[in-house]
C-alpha cells in the first residue's frame, strides 16, 4: 500500500497522528532496519525454515489488504503443517486428548462457538480459557488448535478455545466483551465439563494476551474469582509504534510493525480508545490485583519491547511476573512446537508455570 493510501486508511479509522507518522518512519528506513536485524540479532534455523516454507506459500502483504482478502492468506500454521507433513507424511500420531465443537451460551440469547479440549482419564481437571490471537481482526480456535492441545496435554486440563467477534464487523469492546463472557462461563460451567472451579487460568496470545489481561481487570466487577494464573503470550499491550522492536520489525513476518496499526485501525473507533486500559494495559488502575503472570515474548515481534514495559509494570505493582525471552523466534512461535525447538521448549515453561499454579489452591 502506498503511504498515501495507507494514511487515508488510518484517518479514515481515527488512529491517532503520533501513529501514523511514527508508522512511516518506519516504512521509510525499511533498508536500514533490515540491516539492524542482522546485525542484532540471528534467527533460529528452525525458525527460518517455517519462514522459507511460508514465502512458498507467497503470502501478500497484510497491511495491503482488506479484511476480508486477509482471511483468505495463506497463515503461518498453513506452513508449518506443510513442514510437519514434509517429515512424518501420512503418519499418524495418537493424540492424548479429545476435542468437541460447543456453543457457550453467554446471555441475552447470544452464544459463543468454541473448541473444548479434554485429557484422558477422569477429572475433575483444571480448566485453562485460551483466546486466541489474530489482532482482533484475523484466526479463531481452529487455527490456534495445536497450542490449545498441546496445553491440555501436557497440564492435563480442559482447554476452552473460545471465539470471539471480529473487527471490523465488530468494533471494540466486542471482542472483550465476548472474552469476559466465556471467562464467566468457563466459572459457571467448569463442573459440568469435568474441571475444578478453584483451578481456572486464562492463556491469551496477542490480542487474545490483551484480553486475558482486560477479563482479569473486569472480574471483580462482575464478582467472578481471579485465576490462579494468567499467561500472556506475545500479546498488544499498547497502541504505540515507535519502540526498539518495532522499528527493527517493519517487515518481519507473521507480524510486522504496520499490521500492528493495520489491527487497530480496524477494531478501534476512536482515539479516545487508545488510551482505554482495556487496550492501553499500564493505563488500568488496578494492576496490583492480577494473579500470578507469565509472560513469553519472541526476539523478532514488534511487540517485544511493549511486553518488556507489561513485565516492568505489573512487578512495580508488586504483581509476580515470570519472564522469558526467547531467541530467534518471531511472533507466532509459540503453536510450532513440532518443527522449532524454541517453541517445544516455551510450552514446557509454560505448562510448568501453569502446574505450580494449579498445585497451589491459595494462590489468589
Amino acid at each position: 500500500m502506498k503511504p498515501a493510501a495507507f494514511f487515508h486508511q488510518a484517518e479514515r479509522w481515527g488512529v491517532c497522528a503520533i501513529l501514523r507518522l511514527l508508522c512511516v518512519a518506519a516504512l521509510l528506513c525499511q533498508v536500514s532496519v533490515a540491516r539492524a536485524q542482522v546485525e542484532e540479532g540471528v534467527m533460529d534455523p528452525q525458525m527460518q525454515a517455517v519462514l522459507d516454507e511460508f514465502a512458498t506459500l507467497q503470502p501478500k502483504r497484510i497491511e495491503t489488504l482488506s479484511p476480508a482478502e486477509a482471511r483468505e492468506q495463506p497463515t503461518i500454521t498453513d506452513a508449518v503443517n506443510r513442514l510437519i507433513h514434509k517429515e512424518r507424511g501420512n503418519e499418524v500420531v495418537p493424540e492424548k486428548s479429545t476435542v468437541s465443537r460447543e456453543l457457550l451460551e453467554v446471555g441475552n440469547g447470544r452464544t459463543l462457538e468454541a473448541r473444548l479440549y479434554r485429557p484422558s482419564g477422569h477429572g475433575p481437571f483444571p480448566v485453562i480459557l485460551f483466546l486466541h490471537d489474530g489482532g482482533w481482526v484475523l484466526s479463531d480456535s481452529q487455527a490456534c488448535e495445536p497450542a490449545a492441545r498441546a496445553l491440555c496435554e501436557s497440564v492435563r486440563a480442559v482447554v476452552v478455545s473460545a471465539d470471539y467477534r471480529r473487527a471490523p464487523e465488530f468494533k471494540f469492546p466486542a471482542a472483550h466483551d465476548d472474552a469476559l463472557a466465556a471467562y464467566r462461563w468457563v466459572v459457571e460451567h467448569a463442573r459440568a465439563i469435568e474441571g475444578d472451579p478453584s483451578r481456572l487460568a486464562i492463556v491469551g496470545e496477542g490480542a487474545g494476551g490483551n484480553m486475558a489481561v482486560a477479563v482479569c481487570e473486569m472480574a471483580a466487577a462482575w464478582r467472578l474469582p481471579q485465576p490462579q494464573r494468567l499467561v500472556l503470550i506475545c500479546p498488544i499491550v499498547n497502541c504505540e509504534c515507535h519502540n526498539q522492536s518495532c522499528f527493527q520489525n517493519v517487515r518481519t513476518q507473521p507480524l510486522s510493525a504496520p499490521m500492528k496499526l493495520w489491527f487497530l485501525t480496524l477494531y478501534l473507533n476512536s482515539p479516545a480508545d487508545e488510551v482505554d486500559p482495556r487496550i492501553s494495559l499500564l493505563r488500568a488502575p488496578l494492576l496490583e490485583d492480577l494473579p500470578p503472570t507469565t509472560i513469553v515474548t519472541a526476539e523478532f515481534d514488534p511487540l517485544r519491547t511493549e511486553d518488556e514495559e507489561l513485565a516492568r509494570g505489573l512487578r512495580e505493582a508488586n504483581v509476580l511476573v515470570s519472564y522469558r525471552n526467547y531467541a530467534g523466534v518471531t511472533h507466532g512461535f509459540f503453536g510450532m512446537s513440532p518443527v522449532v525447538e524454541q517453541a517445544y521448549e516455551a510450552n514446557a515453561f509454560v505448562s510448568a508455570q501453569l502446574q505450580e499454579s494449579f498445585l497451589r489452591p491459595d494462590t489468589p
